[in-house]
């Protein structure tokens, strides 16, 4: 799940029911077969979007299952890059598959999906490219698969955090500071990673599930949230790019 951190939504306990019972938080030791799974959904997306005449800047691998040897909550997250005129194009292919649009959840020029259950344990969004949000993940990616003393001490955060904590807000706040220094190390500025945290905290949402947990898919949100999103979405494509583009 875009581990990256520093993305997740800050949730009031009291808005959020859990999808079932037992631990929430499970990190896994690495696992080989993750980089498969992910080229499995990479050919399945690119096919779907060349069907649908979609032009793709990349699909990228994300979160801690794309660095070889991190634990990681078994669940592989997938950003679908695309140039800001084509977000509800390739949203509408993903609908297609069987995705459920959820709006940017607080994250600029950033949309994320309920995957369909065929798809359990995943993360897919479209993202703008070039954009802080995808810079973020690939900084955090990159850097970890290339530092192996900064991938041990996340590890270890990561292990440590899952083994005593069973909220996912709380995880996600026992990570920020590691996270935080990875994307230092990844060349982001203050400035960005100020941003980058800010988002965390900028629009609390009611959410039951989490990201490719039992039950959650990427955060459950009433229908009327997800309605909602979408013609977030369509507003920012006509900010951005025009009217006419988005008709």
């Amino acid at each position: 799940m875009v581990s990256h951190t520093a993305y997740r939504v800050r949730v009031s306990l009291r808005t959020r029911v859990r999808p079932y019972s037992g631990p929430v938080i499970t990190v896994a030791d690495y696992d080989p077969a993750w980089p498969e799974r992910f080229e499995s959904l990479r050919a399945e997306y690119a096919a779907a979007m060349a069907a649908a005449g979609v032009p793709l800047v990349a699909i990228e691998h994300v979160g801690s299952t794309s660095v070889p040897g991190l634990a990681a909550k078994p669940v592989i997250d997938v950003d679908i890059v695309v140039q800001a005129a084509d977000v509800v194009a390739a949203s509408g292919v993903l609908t297609s598959l069987g995705f459920t649009p959820q709006g940017d959840l607080g994250i600029p020029q950033r949309w994320a999906f309920r995957a369909p259950a065929r798809l359990a344990r995943t993360n897919t969004y479209v993202i703008v490219d070039g954009c802080l949000s995808l810079r973020n993940h690939l900084a955090v990616r990159d850097v970890l698969r290339a530092d192996q003393t900064l991938r041990d001490e996340y590890a270890a955060v990561k292990k440590q955090a899952g083994a005593r904590l069973d909220d996912i807000d709380e995880y996600v706040l026992a990570k920020n500071d590691i996270v935080l220094k990875i994307l230092a190390a990844g060349g982001l500025t203050d400035a960005e990673r100020a941003t980058i945290a800010g988002n965390l905290w900028s629009r609390p949402l009611a959410r039951r599930g989490w990201p490719g947990e039992p039950g959650g898919g990427v955060a459950e949100l009433e229908a009327a949230s997800a309605v909602e999103g979408f013609l977030r979405m369509l507003t920012y494509c006509r900010r951005s790019v025009g009217a006419r583009i988005c008709r």
